[in-house]
């Protein structure tokens, strides 16, 4: 008979490497990070059970890996869609538009923020910078890079990915 209250837990398979890179740094002074890290690597976001496996693993408190991973704005705990389109609203980027292109994106995607396309294929992340300054305003969709990008320009950047 279950507790009142148990958290029950699905299992989750961890990757060879995953385990072997988890097996190395759990015994190293502040490791978390690097774990979460990897972990996010190698889903995408950081599944619940995972957080659960990996607390059972190290011994460190579920309730610290989420203060960690709640923390940071880098680490997901939703499955992103599988063209994650990465908006750069670093200083140079905000000013020429940035945000605005979030928003047009969104709404091009019926997205809220946070969200995923019903089919899977899109979620649209803020990112603070990718490093291309003079090419603001800049998106990233997996590892494409599309420089001085304009509100006109995406619907057609997204219709690239919706028929790939």
């Amino acid at each position: 008979m279950a507790q009142v209250g148990a958290t029950v837990t699905r299992d989750i398979e961890f990757p060879p490497e995953l385990t072997a890179f988890i097996d190395e740094w759990k015994v190293k002074p502040g490791s978390l990070i690097m774990i979460l890290h990897k972990i996010q690597e190698t889903f995408g976001y950081i599944p619940r059970p995972a957080a659960e496996k990996v607390s059972k693993v190290t011994g460190i408190p579920l309730a610290r890996i989420y203060g960690v991973i709640t923390f940071y704005h880098f680490f997901k705990t939703t499955k992103p869609g599988k063209y994650k389109i990465s908006v750069c609203l670093g200083t140079a980027c905000y000013l020429k538009g940035g945000q605005e292109l979030i928003e047009e994106a969104r709404n091009i995607l019926s997205l809220s923020e946070g969200g995923v396309t019903e089919d899977g294929l899109f979620s649209i992340d803020p990112v603070r910078c990718v490093g291309c300054c003079g090419l603001a305003p800049v998106i990233t969709i997996g590892n494409d890079v599309y420089g001085k990008v304009t509100k006109d320009q995406l619907p057609d950047i997204i219709a690239k990915y919706q028929n790939a």
